[in-house]
């Protein structure tokens, strides 16, 4: 099992990040089956302020180039992904369409 860790800010306004929460509490099953079929066995997401920090667990079988494929052949998904864009931003150093950013791991105990 390997673990990523991502970030995303969300736009800085309290009425749009409740409902970006709210669709989190009850994601699309086509969303859910996507992810899962990836090959990402355990995915959490925290926030703070509009700062949003995403966990990923993954199998042998997962790849960001794979899951990238998929996710773009997946009408379902890419409704998703068009839906939370309203609510998410870029962070100021992403690269150009880039929305959650890999980070690197700095320190562990």
């Amino acid at each position: 099992m390997k673990r990523y860790c991502l970030a995303l800010d969300l736009n800085d306004d309290s009425k749009l990040i409740a409902e970006y929460e709210a669709f989190h509490k009850e994601i699309w099953p086509e969303v859910n089956a996507a992810i899962k079929e990836s090959g990402i066995e355990v995915m959490e997401i925290y926030l703070t302020g509009n700062r949003l920090f995403m966990i990923m667990e993954v199998n042998d079988t997962f790849s960001f180039e794979d899951k990238g494929k998929a996710d773009a052949a997946n009408p379902k998904v890419q409704e998703w992904e068009t839906l939370m864009w309203k609510y998410q931003k870029a962070l100021p150093h992403a690269k150009p369409g880039e929305k959650w950013v890999l980070m690197d791991k700095i320190f562990n105990l």
